[in-house]
């Protein structure tokens, strides 16, 4: 079976509400043993090619950049951006894993935060959360799992007022660490977010989950990536929350020596070959299942849906039918 044979009912014009739809069956599944789409990156849509560049880049981009910033500038967006769509589009496209890698401007003496990946975003973090919150407030039975990572040049006291800022959008859609997270249990107590927080200031807050495992290859060719992800499979998943990354990464030699080329076209070309391999796997609790998958430029071969469609394979298993 194809994630094509079961489309229809799950449904690509309902994408956008695709947790609400899903079969009864499926109410009392973890979310960690569902199949979910994420996006890799998913504030790149929104990166200021005028901003400093991160101090975590290679350092010969930045001696490059204080020489001809005209030329890396351009360079370093084409092979930072990941996605096109903005939060409220990637939402109602039916993304619910959102990467979201968070920092300080270097210098920057408020306590504005920002998004990463090479340069920064011109999108705050405030604001981005205060998107999701609006938009979730329509959408009562869909749940998002908000990964924050990375927090570069974050203080103690920064840390506190991120996730101060995170119980105040969210409130009561935080979803507790404690909790049993079916979508039965979280529409039952209006829980609708769950923060991973990638950081020991989390440790002490119940509101917060801790990191999400992210299997990424680390790698330009798409059958190494496959091959990689196979490899991870056969360990066996974790027992909770975990990403398989289909997102190609490209090092600085590559970069140079494809200058004509960008992070776009490569994925774009890649995807074909990388949703085969996705129509063939199974979300659940088994050793070599898989939960969030995530990707670039999510609008791409019918990324989404296709990811949505494996939960159909759950519900054939819990009816008996193989």
């Amino acid at each position: 079976m194809t994630a094509a044979d079961v489309r229809p009912i799950l449904g690509d014009q309902n994408n956008k509400n695709w947790m609400a739809q899903l079969p009864e069956q499926l109410w009392d599944m973890p979310l960690y043993n569902l199949a979910i789409p994420g996006s890799h990156d998913t504030m790149s849509f929104c990166l200021d090619i005028n901003s400093p560049i991160v101090e975590s880049v290679p350092g010969i981009l930045k001696i490059v950049d204080r020489i001809i910033p005209c030329v890396t500038r351009p360079m370093i967006l084409k092979w930072s951006r990941t996605q096109e769509d903005s939060i409220v589009a990637q939402l109602e496209a039916g993304i619910r894993y959102f990467d979201l890698r968070i920092a300080r401007k270097k210098n920057d003496t408020s306590n504005n935060l920002y998004f990463v990946h090479g340069i920064y975003t011109i999108v705050t973090v405030q604001k981005a959360l205060e998107d999701f919150a609006q938009w979730l407030e329509t959408y009562p039975k869909e749940a998002v799992i908000l990964a924050c990572s990375h927090f570069e040049g974050l203080t103690e006291d920064l840390h506190n007022h991120l996730i101060w800022s995170l119980k105040i959008i969210f409130g009561s859609k935080l979803c507790p660490n404690t909790e049993i997270v079916t979508l039965r249990n979280l529409w039952k107590l209006g829980y609708q977010v769950i923060v991973s927080y990638d950081d020991p200031a989390a440790e002490k807050h119940q509101d917060l989950w801790s990191g999400i495992p992210y299997w990424w290859a680390n790698r330009v060719d798409p059958e190494v990536l496959v091959e990689y992800l196979e490899y991870k499979k056969q360990g066996g998943r974790p027992g909770g929350f975990f990403v398989a990354g289909l997102n190609l990464t490209a090092e600085t030699a590559y970069i140079i020596s494809h200058l004509s080329e960008s992070l776009k076209k490569l994925a774009l070309q890649s995807y074909p070959y990388l949703m085969n391999w996705v129509q063939k796997q199974s979300p659940g609790p088994s050793k070599q299942c898989l939960n969030i998958i995530a990707g670039d430029f999510i609008r791409s071969e019918n990324f989404v849906s296709e990811v949505i469609a494996l939960n159909k394979k759950l519900r054939r298993t819990n009816t008996g039918i193989h």
